[in-house]
């Protein structure tokens, strides 16, 4: 059940609340791209590694979600179900093993394992080891058929600074150029793209810039007031990716007839 929806144009369409609530009542999508909760043990490593920046906001400390052990089959069920295509999925390296089981146990067809390198990845501040320096992305094809994207036989890595066009206030934030490359690769124009954990709303803001049609779900009321205001500045900044038709009919998330 939605606690909130706000439609912020045609084919952009917003939801507060629990994904495994929400997810099952939208329908199809044509692919889900999504940064759930990291595992339980870097959130306890967290709270261990609490840093003060000058400005008095914590880099590390409780990230304010908990994580997605409890609910990782669950999640990869619903968003399974939800697609029609591909599944992207961010996790720590720790965590590819865990999501690629539990996909195929919803009958996804587990793809690979894509990389994203960070060379400005913070780095390890008690100096007792190397930092992370680059987070996986698993991919799922959920759809019939063969799988599809634009990129050829290209390598699944991919280089993008952590602060590039960064917002600054969600702690596990995506950057713009990074999601933008990844919706363009993996999806086409006018395409319906979800993110079940929206955040920010950086994939609205991808989905934006190319084109895309995007349903987001977030059940924090931050970060879903913050991905608001995002995605409506993304609609108004000029050079964006101008859509070439209308995007799938949304009017049954509001209980109106089509």
């Amino acid at each position: 059940m939605s606690l909130r929806t706000e439609q912020i144009a045609d084919g952009i369409t917003l939801h507060l609340g629990d994904c495994l609530d929400i997810l099952p009542t939208l329908g199809s999508v044509a692919h889900i791209f999504s940064d759930p909760p990291y595992e339980d043990e870097l959130h306890e490593g967290a709270k261990e590694r609490r840093i003060v920046r000058s400005d008095g906001r914590a880099m590390y400390g409780d990230l304010g979600f908990v994580g997605i052990n409890g609910t990782r089959d669950a999640v990869a069920a619903a968003c399974v179900a939800a697609s029609d295509g591909w599944c992207l999925l961010f996790t720590l390296a720790e965590g590819v093993r865990a999501w690629r089981d539990a996909l195929q146990a919803a009958k996804a067809k587990y793809d690979t394992t894509l990389f994203w390198v960070k060379p400005d990845a913070s780095p390890r501040f008690n100096g007792q080891g190397a930092a992370r320096g680059a987070e996986c992305m698993v991919t799922a094809w959920c759809g019939r058929g063969h799988r599809s994207w634009n990129g050829g036989g290209r390598r699944g890595v991919f280089t993008h600074l952590v602060n590039a066009d960064r917002q600054g206030e969600h702690p596990t934030e995506k950057p713009v150029p990074l999601m933008v490359e990844l919706v363009s690769l993996y999806s086409q124009p006018d395409q319906l793209i979800c993110d079940p954990f929206m955040g920010s709303g950086t994939t609205g803001v991808a989905a934006v810039k190319t084109g895309r049609c995007f349903v987001g779900i977030e059940q924090d009321t931050r970060w879903f007031d913050l991905s608001c205001r995002r995605i409506e500045a993304a609609l108004k900044a000029p050079g964006r990716f101008k859509r070439q038709q209308l995007c799938p009919d949304q009017s049954f998330l509001f209980g109106e007839s089509a």
